[in-house]
Parts: C-alpha cells; structure tokens; sequence
C-alpha cells in the first residue's frame, strides 16, 4: 500500500455502496462518472421509480448514522453525504421531482445528453448506444407518468419552461433532429444489422420525444402556473442543493445588489484607464465604448482555432509552471492539461476530468460556433484560468491525486456547484491579485463574467422570492429579468433570452457562483485571521482543495472548525 493510502473504513464502504447504488438508480450518472456497465440502461422515471430512490436514501442514512468514524477523512464524509442524502428526502417530499421540468438539466435534456458523453469508437460501443435508444421511449413514458402525477397534485412547472422544454422535444423528433444526425455520422463499416438497428431506434427516440411534446402542450400546458417565481420554501431547498450552505436570502440579495454595483463601478473607471487618449465615440457608455475600442485593436486578436487552441495551451503552461513554484503545491500528475477545440460547435467553454489513473489528462475545450473565426484574448485570458489552473483544473485534479484518501464518492459525485464554481471565481480574483491581470483590457474582460454573475445574484433571488427591483419601480418579474439583465451583460438578445429562461427554471444555480466565491474569500479571510503571522496561503488551499469535493458548509466546518 501507497504512503498516501488510508485502509477503507466502514464509512469509506457505505459511500462506495452508495456510488454503485446511485449508478444502478441513475445510469446516466454512471455513464458521467466513467462506469461503462451502466451505458446501455436508463433509469426509472416514473412516480415507482422516485419511491425506490426515496428508499435508498433512506437506507443509507440509517447506515451513515450507526456507523462511527475514525478519522477527519470520515468525519468529513459522513457530514457531507447525510446532508447531501437528507436534502434529497427533503426534495422528494416536498414534491419537486413531479415539477422538475426546465430548459437546460431536468430529465427531458438528460436523456438527451447523455448520448454526448457515449464512446463512438467502435461496432460495440455503436450497439450499446443502439441499446440505449431502444430503453429511450420507456424511460420518456415513465417521466411523462411523473409529471401527469404533479398535475393531479397541483405540482407544476412554469408555463414559460413548458413552452421552451416542448419546443426543444419537437426538434428532437425531427428526423433531421439529433437522433437521425446523430446515428447518421456511426461508421459505414459497422454490420448491416446494426445499422438497420441504430436507424429503427433512432426514429423511435425522435418519436418519443414527440410524445412528450404532445405531453407538454395539451396536458402540461393548460395546467403549468402562470408565475415564474417558485417562492421561498421551494428557493431555500434548491439554494442548498446548488451551495452545500444555508445562507440568509435576504441578506445575500443586499449584498448582491452593493456587489453589483461595486462591479459597474471597477468596470467603469479601468474602460476609462483604457479610452485614455483613444476617441471618444460619445455613446455615453463608457464600458460600450471600451469594449469596441479593444475589439477593434488587432494585437489583441487571434485568427483561426489553430490559433486559439496553442494561445490557450501556451497561457496554461504558464499558469501551471509559476503558479507551481509560488501558490500552490502541484501534484505531478496534474501539471499537464490539454487545451483542446472541442468537436461540437455549441458555443461553450468547459472542463472534463482525468481519468482516475491519469490515461486521461484533464482537459479544457472550447466548442466554437459555426462561422467564428475571430478570438479576442482580452476577453477570454481569465476563462483559461477560470476552466484550467489554477481553476477547475487544479480543484478536480487534485480530488483524482487524492484517491487513495477520498472513496470514489468524495472522488466523483461529492461537491456542489457553489464549491466548484466559486473556487474558479476565486482563482480568477487570485490572479488578478498575482498581478496575472495587471493588463486593464484583461481587467475589463475578468469584470466582464463577474459582473453578469453579480447580476444573477439579484435576478435569480429578486424574481423567485419577489423581492422588490432594485430600481424601486415595484416587484421583480419574469419579464423585467430580461431588461436587467440585458443591461449588465455584454451579449446578444438570444444569449439573454435563453438565460434568463435558465434561471427562471433552475432557482438557485445561477447565484451559486457568486456567492460559492463569496464564501471561498470569508473561509480564506478567517483563516488568516485565526493563523495570524503563521498564515501561509499555500498551506490554506492545499487544505481545502485536499478535502475534495464537498458542501461549503462543510468546506467550513472542516477547515476552521
């Protein structure tokens, strides 16, 4: 046995078991976390397959509670799986899975995407995929039994998120939709049979989709409510799910309002740093004006992908060889992180894991749009290290390097979105404190993504508690969320359309980054204060980051007791 390796305890097992019985429940979580003898499966998403679910969880909190710890490790698991376990109780009685319907992460996209993550390597992995579209329509019916059950039960989604949900299931039954493109790039060589199979399940797939669009619209629809928001009991729950933390909604939703402004304010005076000199365009606007100013300014521009992936590799060799001899202690097995163009075309920028022996390397992808040919750094320096290091990069690595400490459920499903994406919110304030930011238009291009997220703070919190606006002009609504946010953001109207609708149906996830920031610099904060002259920044994120993924309030008990 390793040095760094613990003997498995008691606790360690009952995490374990509970990995295998989550992929059993959930094989699309077992197809995520690497576990191939789940890629053929569905689960069940009928009102029979919640309840067995709800039991499970009941069953292993009753072994969490008479199980005793023996060390930190276990103390740290035990925390953090019960609270994690009882919030799902605590959703499940309260109803939330007969709602659980929105535009981007319930199961009408799950079922969807989970194909993306699929090997397409070969005829096996192509007939595996051919059996999980042939479990697609059952799995459709079973969800669409769920959500028939939160109407008899007056449990319903917005009709906003029925809208958009129902127009996404009619493009996936097209026959040009998804399935069809999809099984239609499978290789010429794969056997006649197969072939024949993966065309019959395909349409199939789009067919059942189609019924869950015929669901939507002549079930759902006339029954879904009329108010975006969720209210307070329903926010609270999914605030604790996104952070791992209980915090004070009101006081949050201040903060983020001061917060906002604080982010106008710093964007403001570096767009005048950077107008110094240039003329002026007298919008009035002068973040607008800056912003055109650097767009225009072609030093700061890259030309083609092949471009764009060596200046994203490049900034990352970079990042990981100083950081590794100033900040942080960087495990051998993490200082390579591939930087890659990703093979879709969707617009996104996003990070997948290692592999648990390193066969795979951490990798940061950028899916660039059809057309986009143009790459300005100035915007997207702080994305490399928000995505790489000493971002997610170094957090999610770090977790697989400790794998002879953390039980694979601390390894792969522990964590919420508030640890993970405050820690990158945080990486990119660090860098600017390492002076990696020194640059105004890179300033700009950080405050930039940091103003939008303080701006969901107050957006996400205002809309579904109906808080009053922050303009005074009375309380917050679905359609005065695309105004706000429109004017905080530097994107185009389809781009804000699409979030706002996000957030009006995932409460709780768009302030978690945020607000997991905040409460990474308090824990930071207080660390230094406690250690005094002895703090030592090094040792304070090894600590935390030795710890995995966990909740934040958990993050807290185990760092500062």
């Amino acid at each position: 046995m390793a040095l760094n390796e613990r003997i498995p305890t008691d606790v360690d097992r009952i995490a374990e078991q509970w990995v295998d019985t989550a992929v059993e429940l959930n094989p699309t979580l077992g197809t995520y976390i690497g576990r191939a003898e789940s890629d053929s499966r569905f689960g069940d998403y009928s009102p029979e397959g919640l309840e067995r679910s709800a039991e499970a969880v009941r069953r292993t909190i009753a072994a969490l509670d008479a199980a005793t710890p023996v060390d930190e490790v276990d103390i740290v698991t035990v925390a953090d799986l019960r609270s994690e376990l009882v919030l799902d109780l605590e959703s499940h009685e309260a109803g939330l899975p007969l709602r659980n319907l929105n535009v981007i992460a319930s199961p009408a996209q799950e079922l969807r995407d989970v194909f993306d993550l699929m090997s397409t390597e070969g005829p096996d992995d192509w007939a595996t995929i051919s059996t999980r579209l042939a479990a697609l329509p059952a799995a459709l019916d079973g969800y669409i039994e769920t959500l028939r059950l939160g109407i008899e039960r007056g449990v319903v989604p917005a009709k906003r998120q029925v809208r958009e949900v129902a127009a996404q299931a009619r493009k996936h039954e097209r026959s040009d939709g998804f399935f069809g493109e999809f099984v239609g790039g499978a290789p010429e060589s794969l056997p006649d049979a197969l072939r024949r199979d993966l065309d019959a399940r395909a349409q199939g797939a789009g067919a059942a989709y189609g019924r869950l669009a015929e669901f939507l619209e002549q079930e759902l629809l006339p029954s879904a409510g009329e108010r975006d928001a969720v209210g307070r009991e329903h926010y609270a729950l999914q605030s604790r799910r996104f952070l791992g933390a209980v915090i004070d909604l009101d006081e949050t939703y201040e903060w983020g309002i001061e917060e906002l402004a604080r982010m106008v304010a710093e964007q403001e005076a570096i767009a005048k740093e950077i107008l110094r000199g240039a003329p002026s365009a007298g919008s009035g606007n002068v973040v607008a004006e800056a912003i055109a100013f650097l767009d225009g300014d072609p030093s700061r521009k890259l030309h083609g992908t092949d471009a764009l992936q060596r200046w994203m590799q490049e900034t990352s060799d970079r990042a990981v060889a100083e950081l590794g001899a100033t900040q942080f202690d960087i495990p051998a097995e993490i200082r390579t992180l591939e930087c890659l163009i990703a093979p879709t075309q969707e617009g996104g920028i996003y990070y997948t894991g290692p592999t648990d022996d390193f066969s795979r390397p951490g990798r940061m992808w950028w899916s660039v749009p059809e057309g986009v040919t143009e790459f300005d750094t100035w915007r997207e320096l702080t994305t490399v290290y928000h995505e790489g290091m000493p971002g997610h990069h170094l957090q999610i690595g770090q977790a697989v390097v400790n794998r002879g400490k953390l039980n694979t459920w601390r390894r792969q499903l522990a964590g919420t979105s508030g640890h993970a994406e405050g820690w990158a919110l945080y990486a990119e304030r660090l860098m600017q404190e390492l002076g990696y930011l020194d640059d105004p238009a890179d300033r700009l291009g950080m405050l930039d993504g940091q103003r939008m997220r303080a701006a969901r703070v107050v957006l996400d919190i205002g809309v579904h508690l109906g808080k009053q606006r922050p303009d005074g002009e009375g309380a917050w609504t679905g359609e005065y969320a695309y105004e706000f946010l429109r004017g905080n953001v530097n994107m185009n109207d389809g781009f804000v359309r699409f979030e706002v609708n996000r957030y009006l149906g995932w409460p709780g996830q768009a302030p978690s980054y945020k607000v997991g920031q905040r409460i990474w610099e308090q824990l930071r904060d207080e660390f230094r204060r406690r250690e005094g002259d002895a703090f030592d920044i090094r040792e304070f994120h090894r600590r935390a980051l030795d710890l995995g993924g966990v909740g934040l309030d958990t993050l807290r008990s185990a760092l500062l007791g």
